[in-house]
């Protein structure tokens, strides 16, 4: 099922470019976040998030058989509220109220090797403006508490797939260094973020596919004005180290939630050790290529420590609290873990911690680009 299509069918006879209402033009339908249909508004750009009701936790508005959410703005400057109701009631209307014909979820292989509909996702964020790519859709290293799940869930069922642990599946888009070549030659300029949200570039199949290695060789040879951002908890990334620090221009990251390597095995069995996390962060440094860290959640260890190893190592930090624990509910209440998924325990040592990284001259950012990558719309 080519679920781009599908979106674009269930708000028929509207096209790309034609007004919803007064101020408000479709965009188009994008599935790298989800399933969303995107709107230029007045109030700036605001995506609908579409879904079956029964596998939409959260919502705005429900018409019939449908669920639609919405998400706007950037980190600081949200959508408002009424300008985003408004829209998705809108949205509803052209929605069928009866439930939708879906093909009946059946076994699939949980590596599915799938044609990529296009690799580039402009998010029109104003000074947080930048492309998406994703090699992959899923993610091996399934940490239990990331939040990509909530987003592929819905997309999974509305293509009639069937619902299974997050971890334990993941689509290859095996011509997408083809498809970003063809893309580039008419992309405007920008930053391009690997690891959005919806996968790791340098997950375990990484090593079979290459995937991210063919789409780093196309941006090798991109015209001038982009710039590679790649974020993993794979030390994987470090057999590419030379090509990325020969890119025109390139960041690297890892996420770095604790200090406390015991505490990172118990929530991250599958992502890289802390030791290897810092490996990549020196090695990358030792290259020139500039480096940043997410923290997101904050989880236990101490905090001073986490400050020095990110002041010695990296030239920025994001920091994001945690958006539910999803299926990682049991690791959050044994032991010395119980109470840290609070959000004011999360609350309390991020404050701690911003603390610690001002005093240390570390830079700090939230949303989606380091300071030195934003620019314009």
């Amino acid at each position: 099922m080519d679920l781009h299509a599908y979106l674009h069918a269930l708000v028929q006879p509207l096209e790309v470019g034609d007004e919803l209402a007064a101020g408000v033009r479709f965009v188009g339908a994008s599935t790298e976040l989800g399933p969303r249909l995107c709107f230029e508004t007045p109030s700036g750009p605001v995506a609908v998030e579409v879904g079956l009701r029964e596998h939409m936790p959260r919502f705005a508005v429900e018409s019939g058989p449908w669920a639609l959410s919405y998400r706007a703005g950037t980190s600081d400057a949200p959508v408002d509220t009424a300008v985003g109701l408004a829209l998705c009631e809108a949205v509803a209307q052209r929605l069928a109220t009866d439930t939708p014909r879906i093909p009946a979820a059946a076994a699939a292989p949980r590596v599915r090797e799938v044609r990529a509909h296009r690799m580039l996702e402009w998010r029109s964020l104003g000074p947080e403006s930048h492309y998406t790519l994703s090699p992959y859709l899923g993610c091996t290293i399934g940490c239990r508490y990331c939040y990509a799940q909530t987003r592929l869930s819905p997309a999974r069922a509305m293509m009639g797939l069937p619902q299974v642990p997050w971890g334990s599946y993941v689509d290859v888009r095996v011509d997408a260094a083809e498809v970003l070549r063809e893309e580039l030659s008419e992309a405007r300029p920008g930053p391009i973020k690997f690891c959005p949200i919806v996968s790791d570039p340098y997950q375990a199949l990484e090593q079979r596919y290459r995937v991210t290695r063919a789409c780093l060789e196309v941006l090798a040879d991109a015209p001038p004005g982009f710039t590679t951002m790649l974020l993993t908890r794979s030390g994987d990334i470090l057999q590419d180290a030379e090509s990325i620090a020969a890119l025109p221009a390139s960041r690297v990251g890892v996420s770095l939630p604790s200090a406390d390597p015991d505490v990172l095995t118990h929530f991250e069995p599958r992502a890289a050790s802390l030791a290897t996390r810092i490996e990549v962060l020196e090695r990358f440094c030792g290259l020139g290529v500039p480096t940043m860290a997410v923290v997101q959640p904050m989880l236990p260890g101490p905090v001073e420590a986490l400050a020095d190893l990110l002041a010695k190592h990296v030239q920025s930090v994001s920091m994001g609290g945690l958006q539910g624990t999803n299926d990682a509910g049991p690791l959050f209440d044994s032991g010395p873990y119980r109470g840290c998924a609070e959000d004011s325990w999360q609350r309390a040592r991020f404050a701690a911690l911003g603390v610690a990284l001002d005093q240390r001259g570390v830079a700090r950012w939230d949303g989606e680009l380091p300071p030195d990558l934003r620019g314009g719309a």
